[in-house]
């Protein structure tokens, strides 16, 4: 696995639980575990989606895997309320996964962009899978992100940010793959669709959320790039002015889409 971008800090695990919420309107629509029994759930953090599911699916097992275990303990205490269902917690590298019984679901979000070995994790996802059983990703692809007025300030950090997460191992594209890594995994009736956002003062509340959303998750990944010498606070500071100032001009606009893939064993 490679470092994460994002770090295990206080503050980034309540992001995640933030970010759920926020883009669940654009992820959820599609996904679709209605009769499944066994939901297995790669990379599950500090159980923001796992709620999620929870809430959809309540008949549902989800064994969530997770190989940090500062996220299971966040997310034990997150899912709380679920603890008397049946979730498993599952402390495992995803590129050796080992199911007690066999999963007729699995779910993977904002996980893959972070890896080196992607289809390594997709094969070992298959092997625990029932026949029959469906997978659903939804992953990034960063290169699709546009804003308007163009403002160097923004576009300095954003590229640094993807530049560090590449240095990680990671691919800040992942999503234009989704459905090659699909096939060479052994998936098969592999689907693909694309959602995200292209908002503008013609929705203004909407596209404040966004902005502020945007500048929580590229802050997210101030603290590695301080570290790595790559930005400087200053231009954290100022990514998240130029964020504020698109957000509130009267020809603001922000666009971005993600890419979401489903997939049978």
């Amino acid at each position: 696995m490679t470092k994460y971008i994002h770090g295990y800090i206080p503050e980034e695990q309540n992001r995640l639980l933030s970010q759920a919420g926020v883009l669940a309107p654009l992820i959820y629509p599609w996904i679709d575990f209605t009769g499944c029994r066994h939901v297995l759930e790669i990379g599950s953090g500090v159980g923001a989606q796992s709620h999620m599911l929870l809430s959809l699916y309540p008949t549902i097992e989800l064994s969530c895997v997770e190989i940090e275990k500062k996220q299971i303990k966040k997310a034990k205490h997150n899912l709380t309320q679920f603890m008397d269902r049946r979730i498993h917690f599952l402390n495992q590298d995803a590129r050796d996964l080992h199911l007690k019984k066999k999963a007729d679901g699995v779910f993977i979000c904002w996980v893959l962009e972070h890896l080196n070995d992607p289809i390594t994790v997709l094969a070992k996802a298959l092997e625990n899978m029932a026949p029959g059983g469906v997978i659903y990703i939804t992953e990034v692809f960063n290169s699709s992100f546009h804003f308007y007025p163009r403002l160097p300030g923004l576009d300095h950090y954003y590229q640094a940010y993807n530049q560090l997460q590449q240095h990680l191992g990671g691919d800040p594209d992942v999503g234009l793959r989704i459905g090659n890594l699909l096939k060479e995994a052994g998936f098969s009736e592999i689907e693909l669709r694309r959602s995200g956002f292209h908002l503008d003062q013609t929705q203004p509340k909407e596209f404040k959320k966004i902005a502020n959303y945007w500048k929580e998750l590229m802050k997210s990944g101030s603290e590695a790039l301080l570290a790595n010498g790559i930005v400087t606070t200053t231009d954290v500071l100022q990514m998240e002015q130029d964020l504020d100032q698109i957000a509130s001009n009267p020809e603001g606009v922000l666009y971005y889409q993600f890419i979401q893939a489903k997939a049978i064993v």
